[in-house]
């Protein structure tokens, strides 16, 4: 996400476009050229941008809202904001380490807490003590502590006369140094991010929580009302929220940056700000970058969340604790499938099309006019013939090696989907990387990345040998049928068998289950290593070299792109200069917008919905799947005041990753929760626009209200609201 300068890539799109209801099918995309706003009116109007808290927009701020954060102001919402290693965002909101972020985001931690007997992901929990309280087994909480510009010390490494292999080399020796050299003077975790596709560096350096437990979740279906037809939808009525607590050496985190609780919530056309870490955005690729991504990467992805979608789904029918152990990988392929299916869409429609080229070209045409800066023209042509090499390289990188092409959360290459493969990968990379140099390892193997490996690595999360079966039968054979029966991998991997059966001899032979197992292989060397006969270390073992190799290939090209992008942003600076913003990273940002409804269909949409409209959808529905109400919501309607705000809809800029972030009002005060996009909001991966495009929330009042009327959580609500016993 970079926030496109004034002088050549403002441009800012105010598109509609609509979707089939009842299929959750995209219908035809229906922009006109009326539609997309010039330049300088979209910069007069437009609120874009995820912008870094280290490069905030001030002048922005002031001009339009004459409102200007002081660094007070912005530190203390830095810091009180978190990200999850599961993928998403939070916040800090008591001083005695509450922290509320989504139910979808806390879900993984809810599953891995759950069991057949307790099922705390779809029927909710609450602590009301906080001896009560459930530890996680592996979730990770970071809060961004400090910045810096490395962006010098990394670049001077890579020396103008370097092939593509030894630069990738020399830069990442450079940003293992400097991280390693960081976290041994702060003791924080130390990350290098690459900013603006490679024309900048920051270093990172985050807190660490990785004792955290779970204090409060609602049920499953009040966090997901309406379920997948009101998915990327709105109105919406969604109790989306899940609260966690910090706790340090045994005790609960004291915390000095959390974010006072407003328990009115926001006002029609108040500004707002969102505080999150955004997951990637594609707003700065070049055309042909994106055209390759819209051919061939996005159809790719797309058809493995399908087939995982129809996998899990089928599987689940068969018996509700099925249901119950796919539910979190269920619903990311599922969400994962719409939101590709509208990023796609969106590239394909010609208007759109037609702004991202302009945008392109405008940038072009001022490099070629400036003679310092012609150089930068040839980048292009590198980053094509580079993504034209990487087409070649990425069926057996998307296959052998790729962690995660879109989502956060490990859980092995496409090829051997499962919990117990991802052990074995890291169990044998972890002790094939630790005999090199830290400068020569693969990212996540470094010394700066030790605890939260570890912290995965010895997760204490359940284990079901049935599920584990389901998925690396499915995923060999995907394999299988993406090489054939004659390729000598695949049949090296299957060893004469069929995917089934060879499935049910790595899980049911494995010991990777016994967390003293993988402690005792994780302290052994290489050498040690190869005497252990565990039959999915040895799988790991034989895709290593083959996964390495198609990594290499992969990391050459990117290289090229790397250096090629590094001197488009070095002219783009010269051009424009440097306020303005980089596309997402997963890092924190800052975006800011107005609490606003919208049209659509020639109907007005208002900002808000209530718990009245909740009930009357409920009503509308005769309260069956996935419209009914919990026991508890109908029994508390009485109580609760119905025109207490639920949801609410603002124009700030996110995108996937945001989903947890506080929304705050001016007074940095915690008025609101972001959950979802609309699914006008989709086009924003590629390109801005706020003609539709909303983020959804939920109201703090409305949080306040449920705790107190329908959950009886007096205790938690006066914590949150500062109020004292």
């Amino acid at each position: 996400m970079k926030k496109y300068p004034s002088v050549t890539l403002a441009i800012f799109l105010r598109i509609t476009f609509a979707v089939l209801e009842s299929a959750m099918l995209f219908r035809s995309f229906l922009p006109t050229l009326a539609m997309v706003t010039t330049i300088g009116g979209s910069l007069a109007r437009a609120d874009e941008g995820m912008w870094l808290f280290n490069n905030p927009p001030l002048q922005q701020l002031k001009t339009k809202y004459h409102f200007e954060p002081t660094p007070q102001w912005l530190e203390h919402l830095q810091k009180a904001s978190v990200r999850f290693n599961s993928g998403g965002s939070g916040s800090f909101v008591s001083a005695n380490g509450l922290c509320i972020t989504n139910h979808h985001v806390g879900a993984d931690a809810l599953q891995k807490a759950s069991s057949d007997e307790h099922n705390y992901l779809r029927d909710g929990f609450y602590a009301k003590t906080q001896s009560e309280e459930i530890k996680c087994a592996d979730l990770e909480l970071n809060v961004l502590m400090s910045i810096e510009d490395v962006t010098t010390r990394v670049k001077s490494s890579v020396k103008s006369a370097l092939s593509a292999e030894a630069a990738s080399k020399a830069r990442d020796n450079a940003i293992a140094e400097i991280e390693k050299e960081s976290k041994e003077k702060t003791g924080l975790r130390s990350d290098v991010v690459k900013l603006y596709q490679g024309g900048a560096y920051h270093l990172y350096c985050y807190k660490r929580y990785d004792d955290v437990r779970i204090v409060f979740a609602p049920e499953q279906q009040m966090a997901f009302y309406g379920g997948d037809p009101d998915n990327f939808e709105y109105p919406r009525f969604d109790l989306d929220i899940c609260i966690f607590r910090a706790y340090e050496n045994g005790q609960t985190a004291k915390i000095d940056n959390y974010l006072n609780w407003n328990p009115h919530g926001p006002s029609d056309g108040e500004l707002t700000f969102v505080s999150g870490s955004p997951g990637r955005t594609d707003r700065q690729l070049t055309v042909d970058e994106l055209a390759d991504r819209r051919d061939r990467e996005v159809p790719g992805w797309l058809n493995l969340f399908n087939r995982r979608e129809v996998l899990l789904n089928a599987w689940g029918q068969r018996s509700f604790e099925n249901a119950r152990r796919a539910r979190e990988d269920f619903f990311g392929d599922q969400n994962n499938r719409k939101r590709y299916d509208g990023y796609v869409a969106a590239l394909f429609d010609p208007e759109i099309w037609r702004a991202i080229e302009q945008r392109e070209q405008k940038l072009r045409d001022a490099i070629s006019a400036n003679p310092k800066l012609k150089a930068a023209i040839d980048a292009y042509d590198r980053i094509k013939k580079a993504q034209a090499e990487l087409a070649g390289i990425a069926p057996r990188y998307g296959y052998l090696e790729q962690e995660r092409p879109l989502t956060v959360g490990y859980r092995g290459p496409r090829a051997f989907y499962g919990t117990l493969f991802k052990y074995a990968r890291l169990l044998t990379r972890a002790i094939e990387e630790r005999g090199k140099p830290n400068g020569e390892r693969i990212a996540p193997f470094r010394d700066s990345a030790k605890e939260s490996l570890e912290l995965e690595l010895f997760s204490t999360e359940p284990v079901y040998d049935d599920y584990e079966i389901l998925r690396l039968t499915d995923s060999m054979t995907d394999f299988a049928e993406k090489f054939g029966g004659n390729d000598s991998l695949v049949k090296q991997v299957l060893a004469g068998k069929s995917p089934h059966a060879r499935a049910v001899e790595l899980v049911t032979g494995t010991k990777l289950k016994d967390v003293g197992f993988r402690k005792d292989i994780y302290g052994k060397d290489a050498a040690a290593l190869q005497n252990i006969h565990d039959p999915m270390l040895e799988l790991a073992r034989l895709i290593d070299g083959p996964a390495r190799e198609a990594r290499k290939a992969h990391d050459v090209q990117e290289e090229i792109k790397e250096q090629a992008y590094a001197e488009i942003a070095k002219a783009r600076f010269a051009i424009e200069g440097t306020s303005n913003y980089p596309d997402a990273t997963f890092t924190l940002r800052l975006s800011y917008g107005t609490v606003r409804g919208y049209e659509e269909d020639g109907k007005k949409i208002p900002p808000f919905t209530n718990f009245a409209g909740l009930y009357q959808r409920a009503a509308e529905h005769h309260n069956q799947p996935p419209f009914d109400l919990p026991p508890r919501w109908v029994d508390g309607k009485a109580k609760l005041n119905l025109n207490t705000p639920f949801n609410f809809v603002s124009d700030a800029d996110i995108i996937g990753g945001n989903s947890g972030s506080p929304v705050v009002n001016k007074a940095n005060e915690f008025v609101g929760i972001i959950f979802d996009g609309n699914i006008q909001s989709l086009v924003l991966d590629c390109i801005f626009s706020d003609k539709q495009a909303r983020a959804v929330s939920v109201d703090s009042a409305a949080i306040s209200e449920a705790l107190r009327e329908v959950y009886r959580a007096d205790t938690l609500a006066d914590e949150l609201e500062g109020k004292k016993k």
